[in-house]
């Protein structure tokens, strides 16, 4: 089973394995990635544009014409080809998540190889902070200020400049570099732009492809010895193919059929139409350098190619969908098999259902895929606004929440029309923007009634508006459909805290950490809960009770808590010195000069008979403002 087989990934027992290069003529390796890149547009067969710089690289080398994404996003993808596993040994479902530092990457492969190993990306979903930097003596993610992406010229440019100044005689090279030109929106400079006019992602292609051009030109001219190139595309693009404009619902051959060529030392020149996952990329540069060459594309042996697509399933609840291609036939599993005759039907516009007879064990491997666990669509607890920020400047916004598993869920494929919406109600809801996406959250609900996101982010919504009625009424509506859900439980407790109802807000959100205590949103509002409800019972003049609400907003998040003079101040009106000692110290180390701490401190220092009393207040002294000066005068204990 493929699935088994790729389980292997990064093993030892790649390095036994036939087919060994000789380390002398180890080649340096350049591999390109094409991002958002359908087959059919580029390359000899590309239509409506012109792709001489990959045409005349592919005619080379061997060019695969049935090659597959394992999923079509860019991250997981690029996770697939830079560790050789399908997402379901990876875990990278999604963007914004992150490759497990566990799993071996290709260029911590190549580096303990002796390769010198560097890369080059073109988009902020492809940052190193989510992992796939690891194993690069070098990793450049410069973009324009304020931006998110940069242009193939930009990336070209910075990747000439680091060829001519290095040191590339002195052992063999790995560069990984990622184009992400004909991602949405498509914008190609002139003269592609007018050359394009009315088909601007294929100008993009175009700009891309003379990039290409110069890239290979240079890294073949500057690197000594052998050189072997890959090229591939991590996804394709809808273009309204099956109702799907742009990626990552689908998984037809608009989004998955992708570009993929390979040429250098044991490659001969041809064409290929046996079917072939990206993953075996990984596979591929092992086996140039000598590490084994099991499922090494150069071998061009035939498999069953896998893929996935489960972003409708990890943020709608929809059908999850798998994918297998073999024997010349596509199968799609969501909800219900379809099956395509790719050779007479490459448009995949008849669906040949289950009545198809499939290659030996194809329609087991595609049952048997694993399908993720709805906890794997929460955004990781250490995604910061601001990467938030940046990945919905791209289009990409992930749920927020866990969706509903039902059997009786809608297939991706019936729910198109809906598509657009939720990538602009997602897009709105980040930016904070809830006037405008609650109709459309309206919308999708009429249409998708289940959709447990929509539905929290429509009571969320009204709830950042002062639409109190509105915003329980969706609550309630999201703890029908998922009584047991932590995500409606921690929507709910942020609910009441902004309309500051401490004591409904506190029990939810500590029901929440007490099940999941690294839910970081919950840990946040619960310590802002006990602060409010510190400083509220502090102004009512009720020690002990703002005493336990600070020290339990303490205890959640130590590292931020800011109210540590209060504290100092409550444990001195009860007569606690050491602990006021240990509070009002923690506010000196964040704040040595403020007035009020300085007071206190030395109140504390002359009641425990400090040696260095005497000092505290003279410094309080010297340091006081017109609130703490005339309390220091009339202070008994400095006298």
């Amino acid at each position: 089973m493929a699935l088994a087989a790729c389980a292997a990934c990064g093993g030892s027992s790649l390095d036994v394995a036939v087919g060994r290069t000789d380390r002398a003529d180890r080649p340096s390796i350049l591999l390109v990635t094409l991002d958002t890149t359908r087959a059919d547009a580029i390359g000899p067969e590309a239509r409506g544009v012109e792709t001489p710089s990959f045409t005349t690289l592919a005619a080379r080398g061997l060019r695969f014409r049935q090659a597959y994404a394992a999923v079509p996003e860019t991250l997981p993808s690029h996770s697939t080809i830079l560790t050789g596993l399908y997402p379901a040994g990876h875990q990278v479902h999604e963007n914004a998540r992150y490759l497990p530092a566990a799993i071996p990457t290709i260029a911590e492969r190549l580096a303990q190889a002796g390769y010198r190993t560097s890369a080059f990306v073109s988009s902020f979903a492809l940052s190193r902070r989510f992992g796939v930097a690891r194993g690069f003596d070098s990793f450049d993610e410069t973009f324009p200020a304020g931006q998110s992406e940069r242009a193939a010229r930009e990336v070209t440019d910075a990747v000439l400049a680091q060829l001519s100044a290095a040191d590339i005689a002195a052992r063999p090279l790995f560069l990984w570099v990622h184009y992400y030109d004909p991602h949405a929106p498509y914008a190609p400079p002139e003269p592609f732009r007018s050359k394009f006019e009315g088909h601007p992602y294929l100008g993009e292609v175009a700009f891309m492809d003379q990039q290409l051009g110069r890239l290979a030109q240079a890294f073949e001219q500057r690197v000594r010895g052998p050189v072997a190139i890959v090229i591939a595309a991590d996804h394709g693009e809808g273009l309204g193919d099956h109702g799907e404009t742009y990626h990552g619902n689908l998984v037809y051959q608009a989004t998955m059929h992708v570009p993929l060529a390979i040429l250098g030392p044991g490659v001969t020149p041809g064409v290929s139409d046996v079917p072939v996952s990206t993953r075996r990329i990984f596979f591929t540069l092992l086996d140039w350098a000598g590490l084994g060459a099991e499922h090494s594309l150069r071998s061009n042996r035939e498999e069953t190619v896998l893929g996935e697509g489960m972003k409708p399933f990890l943020e709608y609840g929809w059908q999850p969908q798998t994918m297998a291609v073999a024997g010349g036939h596509k199968a799609i599993l969501s909800g219900k098999l379809e099956t395509y005759d790719l050779a007479a039907d490459p448009g995949e516009t008849r669906d040949l259902g289950s009545g198809v007879s499939l290659p030996a064990g194809v329609r087991k491997e595609i049952e048997d895929y694993p399908i993720p666990s709805p906890e794997a669509a929460r955004a990781p607890a250490n995604l910061d606004e601001e990467s938030k920020r940046r990945l919905a400047s791209l289009g990409y916004v992930s749920a927020g929440s866990a969706p509903i598993v039902r059997k009786d869920a809608p297939r991706p494929a019936d729910m198109t029309a809906l598509f657009s919406a939720i990538d602009r109600a997602s897009g709105l809801f980040v930016e904070k923007k809830y006037a405008e996406v609650i109709p459309l959250l309206d919308r999708i609900l009429e249409k998708d009634p289940h959709n447990l996101d929509a539905v929290l982010r429509l009571a969320a919504s009204h709830s950042a508006l002062g639409h109190n009625p509105q915003a329980l009424a969706a609550f309630q509506r999201a703890a029908a459909m998922a009584p047991n859900s932590q995500d409606v439980r921690t929507y709910l407790g942020l609910h009441y805290a902004r309309v500051k109802d401490w004591d409904r807000a506190a029990p939810l959100l500590e029901q929440v950490i007490a099940e999941s205590p690294e839910r970081a949103t919950a840990v946040e509002a619960l310590a802002d809960v006990r602060v409010q409800q510190g400083e509220a019972a502090m102004d009512a003049g009720k020690t002990a009770e703002a005493t336990a609400a600070f020290e339990r907003a303490r205890s959640l998040q130590p590292s931020t808590f800011t109210h540590d003079l209060d504290l100092g101040v409550l444990y001195l009106a009860a007569r606690r010195f050491a602990e006021a000692r240990e509070a009002l110290d923690r506010a000196l180390t964040a704040h040595p000069d403020d007035p009020m701490a300085l007071f206190k401190r030395a109140q504390v220092s002359v009641l425990l008979d400090e040696p260095d009393k005497a000092q505290r207040i003279e410094l309080a002294k010297k340091r006081a403002d017109a609130v703490t000066r005339p309390l220091i005068e009339r202070e008994r204990l400095f006298r």
